[in-house]
């Protein structure tokens, strides 16, 4: 369901469903939750009227952007179980078995789901976009343009979700290949669905524009921790661009964002600018313990009262339900991961075989959800610099990684020296640290590498070329349906 933009660029009547039936008139930047329960409804003529309205529109995108199939935690199921690692137990349609076997149809309730979700956050953010950029009468012109800055970010953030499962890969001819229909408009009815597909260049040209643009408009930090975690501000918008152009394979950009953030050439690391990100000493504390450590760039929080449930929730799927175990043969099998790495306290077993416990939490599941990590954001740094041939200061990225859950651990001189050593070890690295959080797929797909084949005596699923169909995700039927312009 989609609405479009009108010429007078009033917000209407029709819209308030969308916007504000399930969202908060009050200031979302509380330390009491960030998405706390509605106590007013709002006519659609006076949502930009006062400062809390407007914040309320703003905290709408974020909601948005939280839902199951997007940054609730679906998304990131989908990314991982695509690779090697997870082995599928239930073949359960409703938990991204059609994923985990590359088995998609434009008929999928994932595919279409996924879809909507992102396009309803990036209407949002238009709507908030248009809505401030005549100016304002209630905020100061400087929080307008911080507002509008956030939305940047998180339509970035959303069509980048979308480029890299829908599209070819960048990497597959530069960008050529059809991408999404790009809508940059406020949409309230159903008068402009027929969009054409931009191509999927001009797309990520798009998404480098709004995080540029969000970077300059963004605060460089909030008053608490929490709000560092939850709210977007100017390192949350240079971290997503490290990984965006890693995906462009514009390592020169990659290491000019990262230095932002890494200005040091050896460990310890630590940004400067804004927020103070670093790896925290045990990275057991940012999953369970301290949610809005500064390592935790970016994440979706959650509350007992603002929590996805059942099999919607990722704490069900791993740990209550066993949904997917680790395969023996993939990462878990690494000699880099060593049996007294502290990320395998991040695992546990049951009945002989190893689970994810990343969210461990049981009902209501209140674990937050990861968008980006400070690791991460060093992981890319040293995947640049290695294809730049800036070594040492590749190792030593990777060692600081690495060195945080297994300071015992010795790297191989050989491993180290060449960029094929290095690269290597980089990408085990980045499937031992970023296990669980959405990464193995979109690793593949920007290396135009093939889907791997995977399964037990149970279960199976070949592998998948990147010549084949079902390489990347289908269009789903509810554009293919509205939109007669999308080819």
């Amino acid at each position: 369901m989609r609405f479009l933009y009108n010429s007078n660029k009033k917000i209407t009547q029709s819209i308030l469903g969308i916007l504000l039936l399930a969202l908060t008139a009050q200031g979302c930047k509380s330390d009491n939750g960030l998405y706390p329960v509605p106590t007013t409804s709002i006519s659609g003529e006076n949502v930009f009227d006062t400062p809390a309205r407007i914040e309320g529109v703003v905290n709408g995108i974020y909601k948005s952007l939280k839902s199951a199939s997007l940054y609730g935690g679906r998304y990131l199921l989908y990314q991982d179980v695509r690779g090697e690692d997870f082995i599928n137990v239930t073949a359960n349609s409703y938990t991204a078995y059609e994923s985990w076997n590359n088995s998609y149809s434009s008929g999928s309730n994932d595919i279409n789901n996924l879809w909507s979700a992102a396009y309803a956050t990036i209407n949002r953010a238009n709507i908030l976009i248009e809505g401030l950029s005549a100016g304002s009468s209630v905020i100061s012109e400087e929080q307008a343009q911080a507002y509008i800055a956030e939305a940047k970010l998180l339509r970035a953030l959303s069509y980048f979700s979308l480029v890299t499962v829908f599209s070819q890969p960048y990497n597959k001819d530069q960008g050529a290949s059809p991408g999404l229909p790009l809508r940059l408009k406020a949409e309230l009815d159903a008068n402009n669905n027929d969009l054409a597909r931009s191509t999927v260049a001009e797309v990520y040209a798009q998404i480098i524009s709004d995080l540029d643009a969000a970077e300059l408009g963004l605060p460089a930090s909030y008053s608490t921790a929490l709000l560092n975690t939850t709210r977007a501000h100017k390192n949350t918008a240079r971290a997503l661009k490290t990984r965006v152009y890693l995906t462009l394979n514009n390592y020169a950009k990659v290491i000019e964002e990262a230095k932002k953030l890494v200005p040091q050439t050896a460990a310890p690391f630590k940004a400067q600018q804004g927020v103070a990100h670093e790896l925290q000493a045990d990275i057991q504390t940012i999953f369970g313990t301290n949610y809005s450590s500064n390592e935790s760039i970016f994440s979706m929080p959650m509350t007992a009262t603002d929590a996805l449930s059942g099999q919607s929730a990722l704490g069900y799927i791993f740990n209550v339900n066993k949904e997917y175990y680790l395969n023996p043969t993939g990462i878990l099998a690494s000699s880099q991961w060593s049996t007294s790495d502290s990320r395998r306290n991040l695992l546990f077993t049951n009945s002989g075989k190893q689970y994810l416990k990343k969210y461990a939490k049981a009902s209501p599941y209140v674990d937050y959800i990861p968008v980006v990590r400070y690791a991460e954001v060093l992981l890319n740094y040293a995947e640049a610099a290695a294809q730049q041939d800036q070594l040492l200061l590749s190792a030593n990225l990777l060692k600081a990684v690495h060195a945080r859950s297994d300071a015992a651990y010795s790297f191989a001189e050989a491993a180290l020296s060449t960029r094929p050593g290095l690269l290597s070890a980089l990408a085990t690295e980045r499937r031992i640290e970023l296990l669980g959080e959405g990464f193995r797929g979109h690793d593949l797909l920007r290396h135009v590498q093939a889907l791997p084949a995977k399964g037990d005596a149970n279960i199976q699923t070949p592998s998948v070329a990147i010549t084949a169909q079902n390489y990347i995700f289908p269009a789903p039927n509810t554009e293919l349906a509205t939109n007669k312009l999308f080819n």
